[in-house]
């Protein structure tokens, strides 16, 4: 009879566990399951972190949130995103310190559509911690022109637009294997320059990311998680001129099961986070 509840017991805590449905999980570079707090802890022992998105998905924007929340609690924090150019600084740096409100920041910057709903609120925390936020990414036009005419298009830029790239001459290597896999994947469409317009848009974020390291302080750094994926990309560009400085990549992924790493995302960043593929999106 005890060994007949035993058994009945058991079998009830395997139903309830296959019940519950996680719409989240971490792993290290090797598929291993992990926690949040050791993503938290790690975080707190680097230099920089690399944040990789996925641009719409509500969970990833949510974590980056509690991550950077729960880091200030440990560390003084320099912020800083793809997703506002640098041309911008200015106007960030006017609503971090109140001389404008949010409606005038909408106007005045070129904002993601989703920005409300997504780095708002990182922003946000930036301004209530007074820690700086920095806007990283180069000017979409500059982007655009290599795009079509190559690196050499950028010489042309005046002495006040190059501060809003990289400095000149790009380093770029084209064998790295996210841009041959970007050239593979276009189809041969928009030639070197594609992957080189990726480069650009890296270097710059990179250069950023540098130029604002402080001792003590950890800069958290959000950007599409193809930028920073197999510790390439920005993560590349850091090393080159700050080769000893201690990077923690994080990448994000969707599966439709996330109880197991598929192995396309191993050794994607030092932790991958899985996503239910069903997670809401943000626009």
């Amino acid at each position: 009879m005890k060994n007949t509840i035993v058994a009945a017991l058991l079998l009830f805590a395997t139903l309830l566990s296959a019940q519950d449905k996680q719409p989240y999980q971490l792993y290290t570079k090797e598929g291993k399951k992990t926690t949040y707090k050791k993503v938290l802890n790690a975080a707190a022992n680097a230099e920089v972190v690399l944040f990789g998105e996925e641009h719409d998905n509500a969970l990833v924007h949510w974590l980056q949130l509690e991550l950077t929340k729960d880091l200030a609690q440990q560390k003084p924090l320099v912020l800083g995103a793809e997703m506002i150019e640098a041309d911008n600084q200015e106007q960030l740096d006017k609503y971090l310190n109140g001389t404008i409100d949010q409606k005038a920041f909408d106007t005045l910057a070129r904002l993601w559509p989703n920005h409300k709903t997504d780095y708002k609120p990182l922003v946000d925390l930036a301004k209530e911690k007074h820690f700086a936020f920095i806007a990283t990414n180069v000017p979409r036009r500059y982007a655009s022109m290599v795009y079509k005419k190559g690196f050499e298009s950028l010489e042309g830029l005046t002495a006040a637009e190059k501060n809003w790239v990289a400095p000149l001459p790009i380093k770029y290597d084209a064998s790295l294997p996210g841009y041959v896999k970007m050239l593979e994947m276009s189809g041969g469409h928009g030639g070197d320059n594609l992957p080189k317009a990726q480069a650009l848009k890296d270097a710059t974020m990179a250069h950023f990311i540098v130029q604002n390291l402080k001792p003590g302080t950890v800069f958290i750094h959000y950007n599409g998680t193809y930028h920073s994926d197999n510790f390439e990309g920005i993560n590349w560009y850091i090393k080159q001129s700050k080769p000893a400085v201690k990077i923690l990549t994080i990448a994000a992924a969707s599966q439709k099961d996330v109880d197991s790493l598929e192995k396309e995302y191993l050794q994607k960043a030092d932790f991958i986070l899985v996503v239910d593929e069903d997670m809401t999106k943000t626009h």
